[in-house]
Parts: structure tokens; C-alpha cells; sequence
């Protein structure tokens, strides 16, 4: 690894060191606290060398280095944030300097509270927010460190499916307000900013299972995110080739008011200008978001929160030309089709979000908190877009003078894709939420009202035609292979709640409980629903390094808009929640790997579901079938590791099995005996019974790694690795076929290098620098798909002169090269 390592650094920042004769020269100096203290017993080593001292109490020190090369020397202790210097020195040269030690302000006592914590609950994953931002990855933020956990199978989108469930079964909470993202997206090139900003987030709560009641009425996961509260002044600026971004922080003279703002731009042209669909890509995104938290005095603190953001997408096609190869033992083939656009797409996505807070705590044990937020999505899809296309064998040989070119024809054809598509979604939202703490009681409620408006108008059709004639075919009329057409307008009223104890007991073992019950009701299709829900978590006695935990519980998941909305525009205001019994239980264990940290969790689980509303994906489109007529199921194991490969360094391994299926009501087929004259004569209904779900996937990967250099850990090296196994893809309209197709593995390796330009030591820089006031300055150079991997996203369906249909794969990006500045103060 290390040499792999070495040799990407010298092909793009660096050049190798210079070897020279070991002469020495002397370092002496004195090391201080903030207050100017001396500090003792400092650790003071070099990088790479077995060498080293420690300062005495007076905080002075003398160190014998080699001369005429640079020297990286740490200076650690114990509650101080280590200091890396780097030196060279004349022989018998002796130098003095000062070195100043800050606080680390999460000492160790705090994490490995805050560690029991988490550990003990069941699903909880742990996610460093800080690893946001050097995690290399096309779309930067929280969503790509959870992708690491959960998988993924398209890296131009921010979401994610967890255990099975779809991407709308997936809640997030931003400071216990709830957030929503665009609804008619159709693929990951219209996306724009996640909600979440890295750069404002201080803690993360992942849980893909077993969540308690006080999370609100989703099926699969929740995602807790609670932004910073400064102390200080302080901020960051960004800029790359797809991202670029500013925050800024600080507090007013007494702390009364903190404020954080944070500003983001993207633009992924230069990830599109690779597609398979070459055309002129126009997408922007941007948004603002501000966060003010103002302390009244010690009892009551107030919060104001904001967000404006703002998506377009344009695109003017030209051409795509797919290909695909088939190998059997009966015969191999290259099938290709060529399309030539004329039209153009233009959408657009703005959503507003404002929320106000009040918290009033009157002593340590109870604290009470009322919210008032409002959510606004404003979407418009504009398709006018027409293609000729040309399917058949394609040349491959590179001494033809046909090479590339499609020399048999086996298919001609027309489509236009039409769509006049506005969605209007305005959520309000007024709730409490309290907390006391009581001896060895923790018991939180809450209940909300949410009041949902929401106007849809719908114009969308599809024209095909093949070889010269129209599908479906008739003699009198033309006819459109798909209408949609469809207006409403409606709003409903949600009224939820729960309420939840978490009891500890310390007897012979440490055990917890938690144990809720949260209800929920709508006067849309007037269904009242309880969810009670339990876990469990103990420490056997004298084994504090294992936490053994369990949870069981019922998950309903209300209809909102997409699910409501059948495959042929119509809305079913009469659909009833989905609803899910779960089940699952796990291990964490703390544990030394090569002499550092580290830390595994093993979990099982079951999910039965019924009420279940059947969908097809189609790249990030779900398109739902607007009626509760499945059952289904899903059962898996997931393990995660947690360690140091290298010191201050910590990876990440995660690694899943699944299997889920469903069973549609009223799937059956007819199937045929035929004569010699290939007639019918007999029939049988068949049915189809249990089919794979569009999230089956059997076994999901993922890593993060970091290194850095032996000599000098200002030089870093990330990968991010992810593999998920083949996923279904259904045929559109077909019984029999349901989830037939097979997309193949998803592959992906993208790595980052980087170099610290501008180390964090203020009191060395000189009053005139201009950087004088800069914590750090970093240099990054990102590999996209670092193994060039064509990953698949979808299929186009393409039917020959005989009316067979070939499935065309539409590919997702290749590899990339970005670059990227980041400055911190």
C-alpha cells in the first residue's frame, strides 16, 4: 500500500527526497500551553524513526536529527491536539523553537461516553462527519459516507436504500426539524445539493434499523443530523472543478447569539460532458442556509433556521450510441443502437425551508422544546425531445473501414418524449417535545400536527414508432405508447405522537430499555395507527468491551404524494399505510488491532411487511403502482469494522447479506399448450408468486481507507471502494417478467491525494502574511472510477423488425479527474 502510495505522489505533487549522508544537527526549544505554561513530559518524535524524547518540567527539550533533509517531528500529549513540524537543519547546525499546544476540546473521557452511548443502540452506525470532505466521491456530503454502510448503485445521487426499503422509507431530521427532497426527479444528472451541508454539521446519527419511537413514521432508516454551535469565530472556503463553498461561523460578545451560514454551488457539467448521451448539459445548483441560536439567559435559548435552494437542469441532445455484447455457447454478438436527438429537457427545483425553536429548560433534568417550520417544493419538468434511432450488429474490428458503425441492421425507428409536468408541495409543521430525567428514567414525548397542501398537474406522453409503424399498432387511429394526463389538487391533515422511556438498570449486568409507542393519524384516508416499539442493550459482567443489543417493533409508513400517485396519473386518496413487524439483534465489541483501537458490530435482521405499495425504479424515479396489493420481506446480516490501520487514521469495513421479495395480489399469466400449428388449444393460469424486490441485493461492500506518508502525515491518501451484487430491473408492463432483467454488479473505487499547503501553527507566521489568520490550507487530487468501470443504471428497451425486444444498458459516469482547494480559518 505504501509503495502504491508513493509512486501516485511523485506522478502528481511530488518529487522524491534526496538522500544524503547521516550528519546530525541539534533542535532544542521549549514547549507551552495556550496560558504559556510549560508543559512536561511532551512527546517529541520523528516520523518514521524509532527516535525520540520527551520534554522535562520546565517544558524544554533537545533533540539530535539528521542534517542537510527535511525532518518531520510530532509533538503529542495527552488532551493537546499533536503539532507535526517539519525542519532542516545545517550540520552541526542548533536551533531553538517554541511550540504551543491548543486543547483538544473532545477529550477522551467525552468521546468514550459518548461511544457507550451509541454502541448500545441497535442499528446505530457510527458516521464521522468530518470524513465528508476528503471522502472521494462525485457528489460530496453525509449521503456518500452512509452509501460506504448501506451501498449503492448510482454515484450522481444523494439517496440511498437501506435494508430493503425504498429511498422514500428513509426519514432525516436537520436540529429535530424533518426535511424533504425533490419528488420528480427522474435520474442522478437532474440532482442537485443534498439538503445536508458538511461543512455545518457537527454530529451525525445514522440508524438503519430498530430506530425508537420518538423518530417519526418511516420503514427503514433515519438520518439525525445536528449542525454546529460556534464558540468561536471561525470558517471555510472550497473550491473545485464540480463544488465549490463557503461557510462562516462566530458568536456575538457575551455568546448570547451564534450564527452559521453556509453558501454552495455545483455544477456537474463535467461529470455529464462523459455520458454516453453526448449533447450540450447546462445543470446548476446552489443554496444558502443560515442557522442563528440566541440564549435568552440560562433557562430559555432560541432558534431560527433557514434554507433557499434552487436546481436547473437543461439539456439539448444530440447522439447516444450504446452497445452491448452477448456471449453463448450457440453464438456471440455485439448489438448496438444509435440515436440522434432533436429537442431539448428544461426542469427545474426550488425548495424554501424556514424553521423557528424555542427550548426552555428550567434545571438539568427537564427540558421542553416547541417547533414551528414550513417546507415549500416548487418542481417543473419541460420534455420536448425526439429521437431516431438505428439498432443492430456493430462493428468492432478497428481494421475496418465500418469500425464502430452498425453494418446490420436489425431495427429502425422514431420516439418523442413529451412532458408538461408542476408539482406544488407546502408542508406545515407545529410540534413539541420534552425530556425528564427521573433516577434511572430518561422518558421523552412529542406529537405534532403537520398540515400538507399539495397541487400536481400532470401532461406527459410517449409516441414510438417502429420500423414505420406506430406502437401499440392500429388501422384506425394513431395511438400514444404511454398518456399520462391528470390535475389535483388536495390537502391533508397529520396528527402524530409518541411517547418512550429508557430505563437503566445496574445490578449484576449493565441492562437498558427502551420501550414506545408512537400513533399517527391523517383525515385523508382517517387511519389511526399504533407502533409500539422495544430494544434492549446490556453489558455482561466483566466483559465491558461486548454490548449485546436487540430491538422488535411495528413501522408504519403513511402514504404522501408519490405513493399515492398510480403508473397512470391517477391518485388513490384511499391508500392505506404500508405497515412492517421488524426484528433485530446484535453484537458490539471493542477490541486492540496492531496494537491500536478498534471495533466491530455484527447484526441480524427480519422485516415482514404487508399493505405494501409494489414500484419499479427507473435510474431514481420510483414510479409506484398506487395500490396496497404486495406482501414482502427482508432478512439480512450486516458487520462493520471500525480501526486504525494506521496511527490517527481510522478506515472503515462494511459488509452485508440480503434477500428480500415480494408477492403481488392478482399476478398471474396465461400460458398456452399449442397444436402443431403453433395454435392454442388449452390454457393454464399461472401464478407468479414471489419475485425479487427492485432493492434485492444479495451482498453489498464497502470501504473507506486513509493513509498518510511514514515520514509526513501532511501528505494523505483516501479510497473509497463500494461493490453491490446484481439488482433486478423490471420490464415495464409485463406479468410474467416482473424484475426479470439483471443489472449487472456495481463496481467503484475512487481516491483522493492530499497535501497540507498551510500548516494550523498561527504563532509562527509572520504579522504581514496574508495567511496569517488561516487555520490550514489543503490541495486535493481526486480519481473518479479509478478502474474505469462501465457500472449500468437502467436498460432501453429496443424492439427488432421480428418484434423482439434487446435490452440496452445506459451506463453511469467514467473515470474523472477533480481537483480541489480547501482553506479553513
Amino acid at each position: 500500500m505504501r509503495l502504491i502510495f508513493n509512486i501516485l505522489l511523485i506522478f502528481t505533487f511530488f518529487t522524491p527526497y534526496t538522500i544524503y549522508s547521516q550528519k546530525t544537527a541539534t533542535l532544542t526549544g521549549k514547549i507551552i500551553d495556550e496560558e504559556h505554561k510549560p508543559l512536561a513530559n511532551v512527546s517529541i518524535e520523528i516520523i518514521g524513526k524509532q527516535k525520540g524524547t520527551i520534554s522535562d518540567d520546565a517544558g524544554l527539550f533537545k533533540l539530535i536529527i539528521p542534517s542537510n533533509k527535511v525532518v518531520s517531528i510530532v509533538f503529542s500529549f495527552t488532551g493537546y491536539v499533536p503539532i507535526q513540524k517539519n525542519i532542516i537543519l545545517n550540520t552541526n547546525e542548533t536551533e531553538y523553537i517554541t511550540i504551543r499546544l491548543k486543547k483538544d476540546t473532545s477529550t477522551l473521557t467525552d468521546v468514550e461516553v459518548k461511544d457507550d452511548r451509541r454502541k448500545r443502540e441497535i442499528g446505530s452506525v457510527h458516521i464521522d462527519p468530518s470524513k465528508a470532505g476528503v471522502n472521494p466521491s462525485p457528489i460530496q456530503g453525509i449521503e456518500q459516507l452512509i452509501k460506504i454502510f448501506v451501498g449503492s448503485n448510482n454515484e450522481l445521487t444523494s439517496q440511498y436504500s437501506v435494508r430493503g426499503g425504498s429511498y422514500d422509507e428513509n426519514l432525516i431530521y436537520v436540529n429535530d426539524f424533518e426535511v424533504f427532497r425533490p419528488y420528480l426527479i427522474r435520474n442522478g444528472q437532474q440532482e442537485g445539493l443534498s439538503f445536508i451541508n458538511p461543512e455545518l454539521t457537527n454530529s451525525v446519527k445514522f440508524y438503519n434499523g430498530g430506530f425508537q419511537a420518538k423518530y417519526g413514521d418511516k420503514m427503514s432508516s433515519v438520518l439525525d443530523i445536528t449542525y454546529k454551535k460556534p464558540k468561536k469565530f471561525g470558517g471555510s472556503a472550497y473550491i473545485g472543478l464540480l463544488e465549490q463553498g463557503f461557510h462562516l461561523e462566530g458568536t456575538s460578545a457575551k455568546n448570547k447569539l451564534t450564527y452559521l451560514i453556509g453558501v454552495r454551488n455545483r455544477s456537474n457539467r463535467n461529470l455529464l460532458s462523459s455520458q454516453e448521451t453526448k449533447g450540450n448539459y447546462i445543470p446548476a445548483s446552489s443554496d444558502i442556509q443560515a442557522l442563528i441560536n440566541y440564549n435568552l439567559n440560562s433557562k430559555w435559548q432560541f432558534e431560527l433556521f433557514g434554507n433557499v435552494s434552487a436546481t436547473k437542469f437543461t439539456l439539448f441532445p444530440e447522439e447516444s450510441k450504446l452497445s452491448s455484447s452477448v456471449f453463448s455457447p450457440f453464438y456471440t454478438a455485439n448489438f448496438g443502437v444509435d440515436i440522434y436527438f432533436d429537442g431539448k429537457e428544461k426542469d427545474s427545483y426550488t425548495t424554501n425551508f424556514v424553521g423557528a425553536s424555542a427550548t426552555y429548560q428550567p434545571n438539568k433534568n427537564l427540558r421542553l422544546k416547541w417547533m414551528l417550520s414550513r417546507f415549500n417544493n416548487n418542481e417543473k419538468e419541460n420534455i420536448d425531445i425526439t429521437g431516431a434511432y438505428l439498432f443492430g450488429d456493430r462493428d468492432f474490428d478497428k481494421g475496418s473501414s465500418t469500425y464502430g458503425l452498425i453494418n446490420n441492421p436489425l431495427g429502425a425507428g422514431l420516439f418523442q418524449n413529451y412532458a408538461r409536468n408542476t408539482l406544488n408541495i407546502s408542508v406545515w409543521d407545529a410540534a413539541h417535545k420534552g425530556s425528564l430525567t427521573n433516577k434511572n428514567h430518561f422518558i421523552q414525548w412529542g406529537g405534532n400536527i403537520q398540515k400538507q397542501y399539495i397541487d400536481d398537474k400532470l401532461n406527459e406522453w410517449e409516441y414510438t414508432d417502429s420500423a414505420g409503424y406506430a406502437l401499440p399498432y392500429s388501422t384506425s387511429s394513431l395511438q400514444l405508447n404511454k398518456v399520462l394526463k391528470g390535475s389535483t389538487r388536495f390537502h391533508v391533515t397529520r396528527v402524530s405522537g409518541y411517547i418512550q422511556d429508557n430505563i437503566q438498570f445496574k445490578n449484576n449486568t449493565d441492562f437498558t430499555l427502551q420501550a414506545g409507542l408512537r400513533f399517527n393519524y391523517n383525515d385523508l384516508n382517517k387511519e389511526f395507527l399504533l407502533s409500539p416499539r422495544v430494544s434492549f442493550s446490556f453489558i455482561p459482567k466483566n466483559k465491558k468491551d461486548l454490548v449485546v443489543k436487540g430491538a422488535v417493533g411495528i413501522y408504519y409508513q403513511p402514504p404522501f404524494y408519490r405513493e399515492m400517485r398510480r403508473y397512470d396519473g391517477t391518485l388513490n386518496k384511499d391508500l392505506k399505510a404500508q405497515k412492517s413487524w421488524q426484528v433485530s439483534a446484535g453484537l458490539d465489541y471493542n477490541f486492540t488491532m496492531f496494537q491500536r483501537p478498534a471495533r466491530i458490530t455484527t447484526e441480524v435482521y427480519y422485516k415482514n411487511l404487508w399493505n405494501v405499495v409494489p414500484y419499479d425504479i427507473d435510474n431514481v424515479r420510483l414510479r409506484y403502482f398506487g395500490e396496497n396489493e404486495a406482501k414482502a420481506y427482508a432478512m439480512g446480516i450486516e458487520t462493520r469494522l471500525y480501526g486504525e490501520l494506521v496511527k490517527d487514521a481510522e478506515s472503515w469495513l462494511s459488509f452485508g447479506i440480503m434477500n428480500t421479495k415480494e408477492n403481488l395480489a392478482n399476478d398471474t399469466y396465461q400460458q398456452y399448450t399449442l397444436d402443431n400449428n403453433n395454435k392454442p388449444i388449452d390454457s393454464t393460469t399461472v401464478n407468479v408468486g414471489w419475485v425479487r424486490r427492485p432493492t434485492d441485493r444479495l451482498i453489498t461492500f464497502g470501504m473507506f481507507f486513509q493513509d498518510y506518508l511514514s515520514t509526513n502525515k501532511n501528505f494523505k491518501f483516501y479510497m473509497n471502494t463500494l461493490y453491490g451484487s446484481n439488482l433486478p430491473y423490471n420490464i415495464p408492463g409485463s406479468i410474467r417478467y416482473r424484475n426479470a432483467l439483471i443489472i449487472e454488479p456495481y463496481i467503484r473505487v475512487d481516491i483522493g491525494l492530499s497535501a497540507l499547503l498551510l500548516q494550523p501553527e498561527k504563532q509562527n507566521r509572520r504579522s504581514y502574511s496574508p495567511f496569517k489568520n488561516f487555520e490550514s490550507i489543503w490541495a486535493s487530487l481526486e480519481i473518479f472510477n479509478l478502474i474505469d468501470r462501465p457500472n449500468t443504471i437502467s436498460y432501453l428497451l429496443i424492439k427488432d423488425f421480428q418484434n423482439n425486444t434487446f435490452a440496452m444498458p445506459n451506463r453511469l459516469t467514467p473515470r474523472l479527474v477533480n481537483l480541489k482547494l480547501v482553506a479553513k480559518w
